[in-house]
């Protein structure tokens, strides 16, 4: 029987010069935690950004500076539950 290794874990933050940040571990150690904490929050942040959009795209009287104040939430919001994605989807066991 051959062993496979641990596929690394795109962790959900990137490093100091943008490229992606890897773990390669069993996923029981602390950074996986770390990294499970911080998924949880921005998916639980894109929610919430989310419902804003939805509240300030009805009002009409929203100037552009909100516009454009969201489209950068939203931007980043996208950016990392797609992170979350890829990093998830990597992780899948091949069926």
């Amino acid at each position: 029987m051959t062993l496979r290794p641990a596929p690394a874990r795109l962790l959900p933050w990137a490093g100091p010069d943008g490229k992606p940040c890897y773990l390669v571990g069993d996923g029981t150690g602390y950074v996986s935690r770390v990294a499970d904490d911080i998924e949880r929050v921005q998916l639980h942040m894109a929610d919430e950004i989310l419902g804003h959009a939805a509240d300030l795209l009805a009002d009409h009287k929203a100037g552009n500076r909100e516009l454009r104040y969201l489209a950068r939430g939203l931007s980043d919001a996208l950016r990392d539950v797609r992170r979350v994605a890829e990093s998830r989807g990597a992780r899948l066991s091949p069926s």
